[in-house]
Formats: structure tokens, C-alpha cells, sequence
């Protein structure tokens, strides 16, 4: 798989995403549902916690990932859903060092919303993944 990053500003890298990547040459795509701060039995952990919710959720993207033998690095989309745009701010540094140390920039949204699916979640992650 080859990955050319498309960034026609670059204030994106700054802070850990790409404009646009082109991925030629893959063979396997994986889509990730949406990854909460929850235990291996889903059961919801961290309540009112924003970077242990976060580090958790990451956590539970690898697991995805490692699942179909993949790491961050295969990650090539990250949309970021949170119920509080602010308070997720101070904490983002918590994604954006583990994507660092993996070496991705993927192409990434971060959305507010009202809620999540589950009560007393701030964050969750859904992401894409060549290989």
C-alpha cells in the first residue's frame, strides 16, 4: 500500500491530520464502528472522564485494528464524535501522540453531538484502515 499525503495548506499537520491522502495499491479496507471508552464486556468506564474515556477508546480502536492485523498506522480516515468539543480539546494530545508514535496523519473529522449511544459516553472513535 502506498500512501501520498494531499495537504494544500498545511496548519492540519500541525495538529495531526491530513487534508486528503491517496492510497493506491491496497488490497484490504477495514471499517471500524464507532469505539467507546467501554470494558471487554460493554460495560461503560471513565463516566465523566474525558481523557480516560479517550485513551480507552483508542485502546479499544487497536484492539479493532489488531484484529484483523492492522495497527494505527493502517489508518487512513478517524472521525472523532464528541459530546463536548471543548472539553475534548485540552485532552486531544491523548490520540494525537499515539497517532504520532505510530507515524499517521489520517484524514480526520471531529464532530459535537448532542449524545452518544451510550449514556454518560463524551467521545468515540470510527476510523478506516488499509492494508
Amino acid at each position: 500500500m502506498e500512501r501520498t499525503a494531499i495537504n494544500p495548506v498545511t496548519w492540519s499537520q500541525e495538529i495531526g491530520f491530513n487534508q486528503g491522502e491517496v492510497v493506491s495499491g491496497h488490497s484490504r479496507t477495514l471499517y471500524v464502528s464507532g469505539q467507546t471508552a467501554t470494558s471487554a464486556e460493554g460495560k461503560p468506564e471513565h463516566e465523566g472522564d474525558m481523557a480516560a474515556q479517550l485513551a480507552l477508546s483508542v485502546d479499544n480502536l487497536e484492539a479493532v485494528l489488531a484484529g484483523a492485523g492492522m495497527t494505527l498506522a493502517n489508518l487512513v480516515r478517524l472521525n472523532v464524535y464528541t459530546t463536548d468539543v471543548d472539553l475534548l480539546f485540552p485532552h486531544y494530545g491523548v490520540l494525537a501522540a499515539r497517532l504520532g508514535a505510530a507515524g499517521v496523519a489520517p484524514t480526520s473529522t471531529m464532530l459535537g453531538v448532542t449524545r452518544l449511544a451510550i449514556p454518560g459516553q463524551l467521545v468515540e472513535l470510527e476510523g478506516t484502515a488499509m492494508a
